[in-house]
C-alpha cells in the first residue's frame, strides 16, 4: 500500500513539472510575438516580392492581376525577378499583337503558315514543346536542350557537335513532317516560343559566320551563293575579293531578292526576317526570348515551359549577348545611307514587332 502511494505521489509531481514547462513555453511564445520588431519583419520580408525569392510557393500574385496560363509559377523558382520577368514578355506579346494590328506594316508583319514556316519549328511532343528556329542567335544551343528533351542523348555535354544540325539523327522532328490535323492540334495546345536579336547586329553575325570564317565548312557559301551576290549587286565588276558587306546589304535591301533566295533555297534561313521565318503573327506564341537579356529569358523559358527541372541551358559565355553597338556602326559606316534605308525598309516589322530601335546612323 505505500509504494502504490509513493508511486501516485511521484506521477503527480511529474505531471505537475511537465504543465509548469508547458506554461513556460507558452508565455515565452507570447513574449516573442508581442515584442517583435515590426518594422524589421516587414523589411525582412520585402526582397521576397522585390527580388529573387527561395521558394515559387511564397510569391502571391495580386488576384487582379489575370495571368496568361503559361506565366502561372509551376514549381522551382526562376532566377532573377519573379515579378518582372512575368510583365517583360507580356509587354513584349502585347506590343507584338498591336502590331500586327497595324494595317500599315501588314506587308511586313504577316506571312502565311507554308512548309517553309513548318520546317523552322521543331516538335518535342514529349514535352509538348514547339521551338521555331531563328539562326544566329543561339538556336544551338536551344536546340539541344530539344535533343535531350526527346531523349536521343541524356545530356547536353553528350551531343557530338556534328549531330546537332543533322537533322536524320538528332531525333528533332519537324512540324512539317505532321499531317494537317496533328499541326493544328500541336499549334493549338503546345507551348511554343522562339528568340530575336537586334535585326541589323544578326545580319552581320550571318555575314561572319557563312562568308568570312564559315566555322561548319559550308562551302556552298562562298562558292555558290557569293559569286551570284556579286554578279547581281558589286557596283565595281573589276575587284576581285571576295564577298563585301556591302555587297550583302545591297541584296538584302533590294525589293527584288526573292529572285535570288529561289536559287539558294533554304540556306536563306541564315538572314531573312523573323516573320518569314516564324509567322509571329499567324502564330500564337507563348515566349518570344531576346538574344540581349537571354541570361533572365532562357531559364525564364526553361520555368514557363515546366522543364527547368530536367534540363538546363548551357552556360552563356560573359558578354556574348551584350547588344555591340561600335560593331554595328562599323560595319555600317562604308554603307551609302541609300542602302542602308533600303535595308531597313525590309527589316522594318522585325524592328517593330520586337521593339528594335531604328538605328541612330539612319537618323543623323
Amino acid at each position: 500500500w505505500l509504494t502504490s502511494d509513493n508511486m501516485h505521489h511521484q506521477w503527480l509531481l511529474l505531471a505537475a513539472c511537465f504543465w509548469v514547462i508547458f506554461m513556460f513555453m507558452v508565455a515565452s511564445k507570447f513574449i516573442t510575438l508581442t515584442f517583435k520588431d515590426p518594422d524589421g519583419y516587414g523589411a525582412k520580408q520585402e526582397p521576397l516580392i522585390l527580388t529573387a525569392v527561395t521558394k515559387v510557393e511564397e510569391v502571391h500574385v495580386p488576384e487582379e492581376k489575370h495571368w496568361p496560363e503559361e506565366f502561372q509559377p509551376t514549381g522551382k523558382a526562376l532566377s532573377g525577378n519573379l515579378i518582372r520577368q512575368p510583365l517583360v514578355h507580356m509587354e513584349r506579346l502585347e506590343l507584338l499583337r498591336n502590331v500586327c494590328r497595324d494595317t500599315a506594316l501588314r506587308d511586313l508583319s504577316h506571312t502565311a503558315v507554308s512548309k517553309f514556316v513548318l520546317d523552322r519549328i521543331f516538335v518535342c511532343d514529349k514535352h509538348k514543346i514547339l521551338f521555331c528556329q531563328t539562326p544566329k542567335v543561339g538556336n544551338t544551343q536551344w536546340k539541344k536542350v530539344l535533343i535531350v528533351l526527346n531523349g536521343a542523348f541524356s545530356s547536353i555535354e553528350e551531343i557530338p557537335e556534328n549531330i546537332v544540325h543533322d537533322h536524320e539523327k538528332n531525333g528533332l522532328p519537324r512540324l512539317s513532317s505532321f499531317s494537317d490535323s496533328e499541326i493544328k492540334k500541336r499549334l493549338n495546345l503546345y507551348f511554343k516560343f522562339f528568340i530575336v536579336r537586334d535585326p541589323f547586329e544578326r545580319l552581320i553575325s550571318a555575314f561572319k559566320d557563312k562568308f568570312v570564317h564559315n566555322p561548319r565548312f559550308e562551302p556552298w557559301y562562298r562558292h555558290e551563293i557569293a559569286p551570284g551576290i556579286i554578279r547581281k549587286y558589286r557596283k565595281n565588276r573589276t575587284e576581285t575579293k571576295g564577298l563585301q558587306f556591302e555587297d550583302f546589304v545591297r541584296y538584302l535591301g533590294d525589293p527584288n531578292h526573292r529572285w535570288l533566295d529561289v536559287q539558294f533555297g533554304d540556306h536563306i534561313i541564315h538572314w531573312v526576317t523573323y516573320v518569314e521565318l516564324c509567322a509571329p503573327c499567324e502564330i500564337t506564341y507563348s515566349v518570344i526570348g531576346h538574344h540581349e537579356t537571354l541570361e533572365d529569358d532562357a531559364p525564364y523559358i526553361l520555368k514557363a515551359a515546366g522543364i527547368d527541372h530536367l534540363v538546363s541551358y548551357p552556360t552563356i559565355p560573359p558578354g556574348i549577348t551584350v547588344y555591340n553597338r561600335t560593331k554595328v556602326e562599323r560595319y555600317f559606316s562604308g554603307i551609302s545611307k541609300r542602302d542602308i534605308r533600303r535595308l531597313y525598309a525590309r527589316f522594318e516589322g522585325d524592328f517593330k514587332l520586337f521593339g528594335y530601335h531604328e538605328p541612330d546612323f539612319l537618323l543623323n
